[in-house]
């Protein structure tokens, strides 16, 4: 796997209700044009401690590491917050197979810079497949977009998507603007 100065990878599996929302932002983003030294990844469910781990032997240095998942910090569904991997307790942040992934996130802090941006889930489901995520969850998809982009240094006003058109224009841009291509009067 060939990594990149930044790396965004989304965790989770869209099996499982909320336990999908990694993968969601990690879709949002594909849909914009993002600098060349940022590397979009959808971590999926197992991957991610795979993941973390290979970053300790790559040979383009990563200097940044954002994952957007799920965590359960007791706020409200939907709101979002911004971790670092000391703010963990060892143990507290597992993957769906149960692996640890704050003891490989412990070991690549020292070299690179790690955040973790993490939503409270309303509802994952454990038994059963629960395909979709509740709508205070979806809600948080567009406030996360932005994060990463502030986080990544992108101007969320520049960041557009393949045809042209914003992806956050406010509610009275979106019916006037919508379809026209970058620097297009109304």
């Amino acid at each position: 796997m060939l990594f990149r100065e930044i790396v965004i990878a989304g965790c989770g599996n869209p099996l499982f209700g909320d336990d999908g929302f990694g993968p969601a932002v990690v879709e949002e983003l594909k849909k914009l044009q993002l600098p060349d030294n940022v590397k979009v990844i959808d971590a999926g469910l197992g991957a991610p401690h795979f993941l973390f781990t290979l970053m300790e032997d790559t040979e383009v240095p990563v200097k940044k590491l954002l994952i957007i998942d799920i965590a359960d910090f007791g706020a409200n569904p939907g709101d979002v917050t911004k971790l670092r991997p000391e703010d963990l307790p060892p143990g507290a942040y597992r993957d769906a197979h149960s692996w640890d992934l704050s003891e490989p996130l412990q070991r690549l802090k020292d070299t690179v810079d790690i955040t973790i941006i993490a939503c409270q889930p309303k509802r994952v489901a454990s038994q059963e497949f629960e395909l979709g995520l509740t709508e205070e969850v979806e809600e948080a998809i567009p406030k996360t977009v932005r994060i990463v982009l502030e986080e990544i240094g992108v101007e969320y006003g520049a960041a557009i998507n393949h045809q042209g058109t914003h992806l956050w224009a406010s509610p009275g841009e979106a019916g006037r603007d919508a379809g026209k291509k970058p620097g297009e009067q109304s």
